[in-house]
């Protein structure tokens, strides 16, 4: 994964280890989420650096803080402006 654990749980602010499966799976998705939007495999979106971590922080932050009610679609509009930089044209 692009983002350790221990990162993740920082960025989000948890103290804890009770939530840490939950977590994992939620990091697993965003990085999914974050590849799949900019269309890159991982090892292109791994070496974008401190872009793709940002992003993949982001969708953690947004999927853990809006575990009931998560408006993907909004989510996955907001990753294509993030990722613009780094996001390949067409398929």
């Amino acid at each position: 994964m692009i983002v350790s654990l221990p990162k993740a749980k920082e960025y989000l602010r948890i103290d804890t280890d009770a939530e840490d499966k939950i977590v994992r799976k939620l990091l697993r998705a965003a990085e999914r989420l974050c590849m799949d939007v900019a269309r890159l495999d991982e090892d292109e979106f791994k070496a974008c650096g401190a872009i793709a971590k940002t992003a993949v922080l982001y969708t953690v932050g947004y999927l853990y803080e809006h575990r009931d009610d998560a408006d993907h679609k909004k989510l996955t509009i907001t990753l294509r402006s993030l990722l613009m930089g780094i996001r390949r044209e067409g398929f």
